[in-house]
């Protein structure tokens, strides 16, 4: 076989992967609730949602407020931070990271090189938690501070790490496993967890992580594969989060069956009775009146 033929060969294979990966299994989603927005190009607000467009970028990922209420803030897919202007109803640039976002090589690699690490600040001192972790990615801190949640997105599921302030000191358990892969957590004041779910993972995706070299040969091929993915997935998934008692039971599960607006949600954050809501995909901020 010619150097062009395996590229060839090695690209439809590709194509046919990310359209597997984009395959709905709807057998695990408990109390859906749809999500639906239409009008993504103008600022919208009906009586129960409203939709915060973002100009020029996709993908507000995680979203944070300061401590006088102000934004949100967010990042976006061309490495700013933005802050959201309630009383102009506009985004201002805030700060500028980075735009590196390959999270499908990631996964697909089966890289173990993930650690959870904390920061002090005062004595400027870092400690190594948590090491040889797949894809980590949303972290949450307990409400009485005993443990902590880290996403195992690779493996869709959620680690708890006891802290030293438990009888439990540095026990790691599953706390829960997920339909799909699993992003940002962000905590309530109830002491619940929101966890926003990028894609659901189905058979044939469960089948090519259980072979890592399939995932180590897809990340050399001459593209940047998380890009195709991206394009791919215009066409394919819907949005999906679900809340998780604080002993990991599944609470309710918000999900946009319409699949006309929501793709990849990566966050949700519950704040003074509304869903801010985010994705890495989304030209927009949704909000929603939260239905309890």
């Amino acid at each position: 076989m010619s150097h062009f033929d395996s590229n060839l060969f090695l690209t439809t294979f590709t194509i046919l992967l990310l359209s597997a990966l984009l395959a709905i299994d709807h057998s695990k989603i408990v109390s859906l609730l749809s999500i639906i927005y239409t009008n993504k190009d103008s600022y919208s607000n009906y009586d129960d949602k409203k939709v915060i467009p973002i100009v020029g970028a996709v993908g507000p990922e995680s979203l944070a407020f300061d401590p006088h209420g102000g934004g949100p803030y967010t990042g976006v897919s061309d490495g700013r931070i933005i802050k959201w202007l309630e009383n102009e109803r506009q985004w201002i640039d805030f700060a500028v990271t980075s735009t590196q976002r390959n999270h499908i090589s990631v996964i697909v690699s089966g890289d173990r090189t993930g650690r959870l690490m904390k920061y002090h600040p005062q004595s400027k001192e870092t400690t190594v938690l948590l090491q040889n972790l797949t894809f980590p990615n949303g972290v949450s801190l307990s409400k009485d501070g005993d443990f902590i949640l880290v996403a195992d997105t690779t493996n869709c599921r959620i680690l708890k790490l006891w802290l030293e302030t438990s009888s439990k000191s540095r026990m790691v358990e599953v706390f829960d496993w997920l339909p799909g892969f699993p992003d940002n957590i962000k905590r309530n004041h109830r002491g619940e967890f929101w966890v926003g779910i990028h894609a659901k993972r189905g058979k044939f995706l469960k089948w090519v992580l259980s072979f890592p070299l399939v995932g180590q040969a897809l990340i050399k091929l001459p593209f940047d594969i998380t890009k195709v993915y991206s394009y791919f997935a215009r066409w394919g998934g819907n949005g999906l989060a679900v809340r998780l008692s604080g002993n990991g039971d599944v609470l309710e599960a918000l999900e946009d069956e319409s699949r006309n607006g929501w793709k990849a949600v990566s966050e949700v954050e519950e704040r003074d009775g509304n869903l801010w809501i985010g994705s890495i995909r989304t030209p927009f901020v949704g909000v929603q009146r939260n239905s309890r």
